[in-house]
């Protein structure tokens, strides 16, 4: 594999713009009472919870994903923003999508949950995807 260098900087920026949009996606202002009601919970039940932990480790998911990304898109020396939207897609499609899908369907777990989640990572991808281009 040839030697791919990448720039930290755009990476921390694309992690932390995946946990924007999360906390967004997931906030009062879009999906989060379809989601909770699909996941069968109340606001209290997810507040009793303890978070510190969850937001650790999704910010090393974030930060691990996005150097992922900056990677195939270093790869593939795109430097373009339709282009890094495009991988940020093709990414999403092949790891997040089909990946997904079948834990979801064996789980049971409502087509809602699963179209909430999987469309949250579609945007996060293509923007992280244009940023990273761009960056990178």
């Amino acid at each position: 594999m040839p030697q791919v260098t990448i720039n930290y900087l755009a990476v921390l920026i694309a992690g932390v713009i995946n946990m924007a949009i999360g906390m967004f996606w997931y906030s009062p202002a879009l999906f989060a009472k379809p989601w909770l009601v699909a996941l069968g919970k109340t606001p209290e039940d997810i507040k009793q919870s303890s978070a510190g932990p969850i937001y650790v480790i999704n910010t090393v998911a974030s930060l691990v994903t996005a150097y992922v990304l900056a990677m195939f898109i270093k790869m593939l020396n795109e430097t373009t923003a339709i282009g890094g939207a495009k991988i940020g897609v093709w990414v999403w499609l092949g790891f997040v999508v089909m990946t997904v899908l079948p834990t979801y369907l064996y789980e049971m777990r409502p087509r809602k949950l699963y179209f909430i989640y999987i469309s949250y990572q579609l945007i996060s991808f293509i923007i992280m995807g244009i940023v990273l281009a761009i960056w990178v």
